[in-house]
């Protein structure tokens, strides 16, 4: 019998990749890929693996053909991904949650620490010569110990979040749809809205899925509603976060700093953003550790595999 076709939409890791060559033909778009070629190279295949970069429509499902039998996400957040399209279809869609929270928390952790600091300023300064030596009043930034922080949504990561920054917070606070115990008995969490959260916090750090709901959740209302010393953290998705409306509140002097590591409309970066003082910008790296993309790899590939073989996949979303 022939073997079923998975379509691969840019790359996937050794770890998942060599998992579904014994098992099925792959067909690999690599990174430069468009969506016009993976127009060429859907029709006739039984599965696709996508990524956040990669748009999963209608357009795409039907030239995959009446044998598509799944669609794995390379990634927890699957705003990539028309659910309606997939669903009107019957075609399921999975992802890879839990193998990348404590990488994608310690990168959000890390980003704390660069905002509160303004390493990344300091940096500069010292790379390109202009360092002139100790001075008692230059880089102060903000110290965290007994800080408040804010955890916006409070799904694995944020929870994960909150347990690295509860040795250094004098108040922790989250936001969530619902009453978290876990957060609340284990580790002293006091749950607040979110214009409250803001008020109070000295970090914001956010963890919600992107959706209709919280596209653009955080604006310049809310940035004016923050502390002026505060800094804000998202590891989350750009879209989440108004880029042009942070960049004025820095210029503005009117946030303390700000650490970033996901974008609307990636890879392009909003130029105001990229002159903005006071801010921490990394190339969406939250779950780059070998460990969590290895995982990450071969959790993609069991979601398809267990398809194919007519089972139910283990991280199915939809």
């Amino acid at each position: 019998m022939a073997k079923p076709v998975v379509l691969i939409a840019r790359v996937l890791l050794p770890a998942g990749r060599e998992l579904l060559e014994a098992e099925a033909e792959l067909r690999e778009g690599g990174l430069d890929s468009t969506p016009e070629g993976l127009l060429e190279l859907a029709p006739g295949v039984n599965a696709i693996v996508a990524d956040p970069t990669v748009r999963v429509d209608g357009d795409l499902l039907d030239a995959s053909g009446d044998g598509l039998r799944v669609v794995a996400n390379f990634a927890v957040g699957t705003d990539n991904v028309d659910f309606d399209a997939c669903g009107a279809r019957g075609i399921p869609v999975t992802n890879t949650p839990d193998v990348l929270t404590n990488a994608t928390a310690e990168l959000a952790l890390a980003l704390t620490l660069a905002a509160a600091r303004g390493t990344t300023a300091a940096e500069g300064d010292l790379r390109e010569g202009r360092w002139t030596g100790w001075d008692p009043g230059a880089y102060l930034g903000l110290e965290l110990s007994d800080a408040t922080f804010a955890v916006v949504g409070a799904g694995r990561i944020g929870r994960r979040y909150a347990e690295l920054v509860r040795p250094l917070a004098g108040h922790l606070l989250y936001v969530a749809r619902s009453s978290k115990p876990e957060l609340e008995e284990g580790l002293g969490a006091e749950r607040a809205e979110l214009t409250e959260a803001l008020a109070r916090a000295d970090v914001v750090s956010l963890h919600v899925p992107a959706s209709e709901e919280t596209h653009r959740l955080i604006g310049a209302p809310e940035l004016a509603a923050m502390l002026p010393h505060a800094i804000i953290v998202n590891t989350a998705r750009g879209p989440i976060l108004d880029a042009d409306a942070l960049a004025t509140a820095l210029e503005g002097g009117h946030l303390g700093g700000a650490g970033l590591d996901v974008y609307e409309g990636e890879p392009a970066v909003p130029e105001a953003l990229l002159r903005a003082p006071r801010v921490t910008l990394l190339p969406h790296i939250g779950s780059a550790t070998h460990r969590a993309r290895d995982a990450m790899a071969r959790t993609a590939a069991e979601n398809v595999l267990a398809v194919l073989r007519g089972a139910e996949p283990p991280n199915r979303v939809s």
